[in-house]
């Protein structure tokens, strides 16, 4: 009976001895697992391993620098674009001739429509313009009726619609008359994108940009170097 307390003791050791080594077992099948996992990864041309310790990386100052960069650009664009939302971009939008100088001046990049709103060119110029006024966020993209906004008509010259006036900083940079270069009047919204791009009247999204940006050869610049004719199938209205 004496030496019962002595024998629970000896099995409650030797239990706990077990469990040591076979804790000990099972890491080291855990260090042999992952070195043989590193042994099958395939090799680069620098012959380090490609699996890479995600948590050392994070560790990295240059790393985390450039993290803490890209966020601070992204909060900044984010912010901007709230800003630009407030103000009308990001859609397209109908004004009146009283508030025209107002946008104009105070915008970087405008794109105003004189439309008459009988006219069918100017409808289909409509649609194609609510499209790409939701890609382009950075130029506001306006219509300002014709007959109704004689003043800013007559000042500009305006003779034949639909008409398309480029404005960067107040300033008339350039203009797209009634359908000319476009072609007839089922042509494609990217047409009309290509020839504001060549305006340089709006701006690539930031990945589209950069996409162009890894291109090389002859194609890099297409977008700016297409040369515009009118076509026979140009039919627009005169206004006078």
């Amino acid at each position: 009976m004496a030496d019962k307390p002595f024998a629970e003791q000896a099995a409650a050791f030797g239990s706990a001895m077990n469990s040591i080594n076979t804790a000990q077992v099972v890491e080291a099948a855990v260090r042999d697992y992952k070195r043989d996992v590193l042994d099958k990864q395939p090799q680069n041309k620098q012959g380090g391993h490609q699996l890479v310790a995600m948590d050392e990386l994070m560790e990295d100052e240059e790393l985390q620098a450039l993290h803490e960069e890209r966020i601070a650009r992204l909060k900044a664009e984010r912010e901007k674009r709230n800003q630009q939302a407030q103000k009308g971009h990001g859609t397209y939008t109908e004004i009146s001739e009283g508030d025209f100088l107002e946008i104009v001046t105070n915008t970087d990049m405008v794109v105003c429509h004189f439309f008459h709103p009988e006219f069918e060119r100017c409808k289909i110029m409509d649609k194609h313009l609510a499209s790409i006024a939701h890609k382009y966020f950075n130029t506001r993209f306006i219509k300002v009726s014709a007959p109704d906004s004689p003043f800013f008509t007559v000042k500009l010259n305006i003779k034949t619609l639909p008409c398309l006036i480029a404005f960067k900083k107040g300033v008339a940079v350039d203009r797209v008359t009634g359908f000319d270069g476009l072609g007839k009047d089922d042509f494609p919204t990217a047409v009309l994108e290509d020839r504001l791009l060549a305006l340089d009247i709006i701006e690539l999204p930031e990945r589209e940009r950069e996409d162009e940006d890894r291109i090389d050869g002859p194609g890099k610049n297409i977008r700016k170097s297409l040369h515009y004719k009118k076509t026979d199938s140009d039919e627009d209205s005169d206004f006078d």
